[in-house]
C-alpha cells in the first residue's frame, strides 16, 4: 500500500514539474521545475531497488548537472525584458493538449486493458554496479562521451555570449 502511494506520488511530481518546465517563462523557474522532476525520477528508481541508479540520479543528474545549468542561468544573468514575449502561449498550450489527448486515451485503454498479474519484472542484480558499467562502458560509451562534449561546449558558449553581453558589443 504504502509503496503504491510513494509511486503515484513521485509520478504527479515528476509530471508536475515536468509541466513547471514547460509554463514557466524565466528559465531558472524552469531549472527548478526541471530539479524536481530529476528528484522524482530518483524516488522511483529508488522504489524498483536500483540503489545505484537511484544515487546516480541524484548525484550527478539532480546535483552536478543541474548545478551547471543553474550556474549558467545566473552567469547569463537573465532579466524580465530579455524574455521573449509569448502572445500565443495559451493557443499553443491548448493545440498540444488537443493533439496529445487521443494518444493518451488510446494508451489508458491499453494499460486497462492489460491483466492484473503481480511478477518480478526485474532481475536480482537490477540497478547494481557491474550491470549498468557494463552497459554503459561497453554498449553506450560514445552517446555518454558526446552528451559530456555537449555539456562543456554549452559552458564555453555560456561563458562567452555573458561575456559578450558584458562589454557592450
Amino acid at each position: 500500500m504504502l509503496v503504491n502511494v510513494l509511486f503515484y506520488g513521485f509520478a504527479v511530481l515528476a509530471v508536475l514539474g515536468a509541466v513547471g518546465l514547460i509554463l514557466f517563462r524565466h528559465p531558472m523557474n524552469g531549472a527548478m521545475s526541471f530539479i524536481v522532476t530529476l528528484i522524482s525520477l530518483a524516488g522511483l528508481y529508488a522504489l524498483l531497488s536500483a540503489k545505484l541508479i537511484f544515487a546516480l540520479q541524484l548525484i550527478v543528474y539532480a546535483g552536478a548537472i543541474m548545478s551547471l545549468i543553474v550556474f549558467i542561468i545566473m552567469f547569463l544573468n537573465i532579466q524580465a525584458e530579455d524574455l521573449p514575449r509569448e502572445e500565443m502561449k495559451l493557443v499553443n498550450i491548448l493545440v498540444g493538449v488537443v493533439l496529445v489527448s487521443p494518444v493518451a486515451l488510446f494508451l489508458g485503454k491499453i494499460v486497462n486493458s492489460l491483466p492484473n498479474i503481480t511478477a518480478d519484472l526485474v532481475g536480482n542484480d537490477f540497478g547494481g554496479v557491474k550491470p549498468v558499467g557494463l552497459v554503459l562502458y561497453r554498449d553506450w560509451l560514445v552517446p555518454f562521451e558526446i552528451v559530456s562534449i555537449l555539456l562543456l561546449v554549452s559552458l564555453v558558449g555560456a561563458v562567452v555570449l555573458a561575456g559578450k553581453r558584458g562589454t557592450g558589443k
